[in-house]
């Protein structure tokens, strides 16, 4: 069986809340669904908004290896001819091959929405897929709110699926564009119209009921061989079904041919690489590609795991490209001492008195309030610290931070820094909406001409957990950070008393611990 995979991260993806593509953020993540091999790429809406215009007139330029880039877009408007239609002439000076239009299945829509009869309906959907094909484009028929319609009038629902195929239309999609249908139905429905549907059948899933993998997949089960979806999951509402999840099932659970197995290896860096670009925190209990996917904890489990992986994995890690972690913690024992001092291509025996006084100072550190399970960069720091095999990528002579708030009610920000990089002396200053994001600021501005790598990352999650509420504000704070690159996250840890001072404290071991990943890995 095979199963083409079409993504809609640039189009449904893009109305995530928080997300704003550039042209040249889109043009980067088709380049990078091109390389891992996704059959179709829709590429927005030609024609609605100047930023979709221009990026299809750049990829004309651009040639993709592997993927076909579509073109979006609604039937015409009832009040326009098809060919003097705007929506219609967008698709068509897009330039791509195959195109894919939506349209209403739903008599609720079609009345309330559109306001138009069910046969006006009936002809938008025929004249605009007519007048595409006659135009040499091969056409993907979304029909949208399909489930909700076959709900409420069957029969009607039906017809604009059999008007979309007797009007040349080579897909047929069928959208739960509300996300509310239960994977028994969805099941149920395509089984009741797949004899009566001569193309290729696709589907189209929202995730408002946290079910959009399980009804792709049971789409898939009743014979659908098109899926659509976003990576990580992207979409409006509660967004759309994670098309990292899907090909890690039908590729490793199913057997389905959807890509390579050397594509597949790339499918981690690929998901990190596309919330990077969107500016969105990656997802650490996202299937397959989160963080968290294969980190394991519990004393019985990284006892097990040592000895067998399937006893707590349901695959290996590096078939998605994704890597084994067992969390720092006074509960873990000794054995993730050992594992992590690997990772950093160190040796350490785990019942030599070195791996016992880390081990002990791990319990120390965590009494202080420090907590390594989510911040295994600053353990691996100082496991190289520990073990003498850190070498300073900078040192610190001094910083300052000014907090003013002003006569417009805005409260200012500034830090000055000098640090000593490569022997050289530097001394910056920046702004910043507060004093963290200030010291942010001022410590990239010093060392950036020297790491240049450090534009390729950012701080993407900032929490603050008071440990002590008794002693009111002079309470040790715990300071947790998470950083991110285009290939992965880490999470960084300070405690003090001084809640700048714990910052300062994760936010140099988030800047350390890049620098020393990328000298390992290089």
């Amino acid at each position: 069986m095979k199963i083409e995979l079409y993504d809609t991260t640039l189009r449904d993806g893009a109305q995530t809340e928080g997300i704003s593509y550039s042209v040249n953020d889109k043009i980067r993540i088709a380049k990078a669904l091109d390389d891992l091999g996704i059959n179709y790429i829709e590429g927005g809406w030609p024609g609605a908004n100047p930023k979709d215009s221009e990026f299809f007139k750049k990829m004309k330029r651009i040639k993709l290896k592997n993927s076909e880039l579509c073109a979006f877009g609604a039937t015409r408007h009832p009040k326009k001819k098809v060919y003097l239609d705007p929506n219609i002439r967008g698709i068509l000076d897009s330039g791509t091959k195959i195109v894919t239009i939506f349209g209403k299945s739903w008599d609720l829509h079609v009345r309330e929405v559109l306001k138009v009869s069910l046969e006006e309906n009936l002809k938008l959907i025929s004249e605009s897929i007519s007048y595409l094909r006659s135009k040499g484009r091969d056409v993907i028929f979304d029909a949208e709110h399909f489930f909700d319609g076959y709900k409420e009038n069957p029969n009607y629902a039906l017809k604009t699926l059999l008007v979309a195929q007797d009007s040349g239309a080579k897909t047929i999609v069928l959208c739960d564009t509300n996300g509310g249908t239960l994977t028994k139905d969805i099941s149920k429905i395509i089984f009741e119209i797949k004899p009566k549907i001569e193309v290729q059948l696709g589907i189209h899933t929202h995730n408002d009921l946290d079910l959009a993998v399980a009804n792709t997949l049971a789409a898939v089960g009743a014979g659908c061989t098109h899926i659509q979806g976003t990576f990580n999951g992207y979409g409006e509402r509660c967004g759309n079904a994670d098309l990292c999840t899907l090909t890690g099932i039908l590729k490793l659970k199913m057997g389905i041919d959807c890509i390579s197995m050397d594509k597949l290896k790339k499918l981690t860096e690929i998901s990190y690489l596309i919330s990077e670009i969107s500016n969105m925190k990656h997802s650490d209990n996202q299937p397959f590609v989160g963080r968290s996917a294969f980190a394991h904890k519990g004393g019985v489990h990284i006892d097990a795991m040592i000895k067998n992986p399937k006893t707590y994995e349901h695959i290996e890690p590096q078939l998605v490209g994704n890597q084994r972690r067992f969390l720092i913690s006074e509960l873990a024992g000794r054995s993730p001492i050992v594992i992590t001092a690997k990772e950093l291509k160190l040796e350490i025996d785990k019942k030599s008195k070195k791996a016992k006084k880390i081990f002990k100072l791990l319990q120390d550190l965590e009494h202080q309030g420090y907590s390594f399970e989510v911040a295994d960069a600053s353990f691996k720091l100082i496991l190289q610290k520990e073990l003498k095999k850190f070498k300073k990528f900078f040192e610190l002579e001094g910083f300052r931070v000014i907090v003013e708030k002003r006569k417009d009610e805005r409260v200012f920000a500034e830090a000055t820094i000098r640090l000593k990089v490569k022997g050289k002396e530097q001394y910056t200053a920046a702004e910043g909406a507060g004093p963290v994001n200030a010291l942010d600021n001022a410590l990239r501005k010093a060392l950036i001409q020297f790491y240049p790598q450090l534009t390729k990352m950012h701080l993407s999650d900032f929490k603050v957990r008071v440990l002590d509420e008794k002693a009111g504000t002079a309470a040790k704070v715990r300071v947790l950070i998470q950083s991110q690159d285009e290939k992965e996250s880490w999470g960084t840890v300070g405690v003090s008393e001084n809640i700048i001072e714990a910052s300062w404290q994760a936010l140099i071991d988030s800047i350390e611990y890049k620098l020393l990943k990328d000298k390992i890995n290089a």
